[in-house]
């Protein structure tokens, strides 16, 4: 049995790679398909772009990084490295089949085979997982976390796969378009939310040095999310005849996002570390972000029940609000607490007990790190308001800035990945 506990860098580097190119892919396609957004969001273009970034990048980095945190999240160790490289392979091949079926809009043979490719990517996620936690030593709320997710993980992809069928042969009673909903917020809520939510709840007192710990609020917001989710589906099926119901998922979820921030703020005030460095700066900005999608969810709920104004573009900012906002600023941040680590300990181990080592934040450049901060933030609200207003010079403009956010992004991590030993 072997005594370590940590995830090979061989399993855990690829999916960084692989996330950090998707990011850029992401980029460019939102540059060259700008004239998308000023139409309706059930466009090609803006289907590719999603996936691009819901899977590609979000998914990818995520399934990465819980590969490498699970273990001390349950005080175990995963339980087949071979599993977590099958299930990249699985998604690697999956999503650019899957992005370019929905790019030409051909949902034949590329889009139904990155689909099968996909669930069977969650699929061998999922069992490696469920059966590292039943071996683990600690069944605490994080892994409990972290396992529901992917759960509605699994249930998403599973759900898209159907939808990608339904195009091409009707098996579901309605149109795909009508089930899209259900889709997103699946993933957005079940997946995104409940994960991010799980594993920052762990990675945030951690590196912030903070004594704050309430197992039992984490608990509540873990109920909280999972009834949204569970209620939205009874709504989406049933028909009460009281359209405000439809706002009691949405109460639940901000009442979640509002308790995490309490945590988070608690962790701050009661952090050891007095002095917050960039990267967590990113990361504590994106929790504030959590509650800019949840907003403008309100704000496109109230005018579809009190109004019958053109929603299309609170949609579509609802959308680019969710993967090129708090997700990727989250990843922005969290990338650089936690792949220095993984490279550090793959180039430093066995030296750090007999010779004096770098710091793992010496591993990447921190004046790029800023820069590119800034240029994604000024990226990011260029192109929201580019959406909010339908302005074409906003979306180009926006989108280069994003373009060139990525590629130091992209620089940083093969900076990173690429270090060799200097001692």
């Amino acid at each position: 049995m072997p005594t370590t506990k940590t995830t090979s860098y061989k399993v855990i580097l690829p999916f960084y790679l692989y996330a950090s190119l998707s990011f850029l892919a992401g980029c460019v396609l939102l540059f060259t398909s700008n004239q998308a957004f000023l139409n309706h969001y059930f466009h090609p273009h803006i289907l590719a772009i999603t996936h691009t970034m819901a899977l590609g990048w979000a998914t990818m980095i995520i399934l990465g990084a819980s590969h490498q945190l699970v273990p001390v999240l349950i005080e175990g160790r995963l339980y087949s490295e071979k599993l977590a490289f099958i299930s990249f392979v699985f998604a690697a091949i999956g999503i650019p089949l899957l992005v370019y079926g929905f790019y030409v809009f051909d949902m034949g043979t590329p889009a139904k085979w990155g689909g099968h490719f996909i669930v069977l990517a969650v699929l061998t996620y999922l069992v490696n997982i469920v059966i590292s936690i039943r071996r683990g030593k600690s069944e605490n709320v994080h892994a409990m976390f972290v396992f529901t997710a992917t759960l509605w993980l699994f249930f998403t992809v599973l759900l898209g796969l159907l939808l990608v069928y339904n195009f091409t042969t009707p098996i579901l009673n309605k149109d795909s378009l009508h089930f899209l909903s259900l889709h997103a917020h699946a993933g957005i809520v079940g997946w995104f939310l409940l994960l991010v939510v799980g594993v920052a709840s762990r990675l945030i007192p951690m590196f912030l040095i903070s004594k704050y710990t309430n197992t039992r609020l984490l608990w509540r917001i873990f109920y909280l999310i999972n009834a949204a989710i569970v209620l939205y589906l009874f709504v989406f099926y049933n028909d009460f005849g009281v359209k405000a119901i439809i706002f009691v998922p949405g109460l639940l979820v901000l009442s979640a996002v509002g308790l995490f921030i309490y945590y988070c703020r608690m962790a701050i005030k009661q952090r050891l570390r007095k002095q917050i460095d960039e990267q967590m700066k990113m990361s504590l900005t994106s929790v504030a972000m959590l509650l800019l999608p949840v907003v403008l969810l309100f704000i496109f709920i109230g005018i579809l029940f009190f109004t019958s104004g053109n929603k299309i573009n609170l949609i579509t900012a609802y959308g680019f609000l969710t993967f090129f906002g708090w997700l990727t600023a989250i990843i922005l941040g969290m990338t650089f607490k936690t792949l220095p680590f993984i490279v550090w300990n793959k180039v430093y181990h066995q030296r750090a007990a007999s010779q004096k080592t770098p710091n793992p934040k010496d591993l990447f450049n921190h004046p790029i790190f800023k820069i590119m901060s800034i240029v994604y933030l000024s990226g990011f609200l260029l192109f929201v308001v580019g959406i909010l207003a339908s302005w074409l010079l906003f979306l180009k403009a926006g989108s280069v800035f994003l373009i060139v956010a990525a590629v130091l992004y992209n620089l940083n991590v093969f900076k990173i990945i690429t270090h060799k030993a200097v001692i």
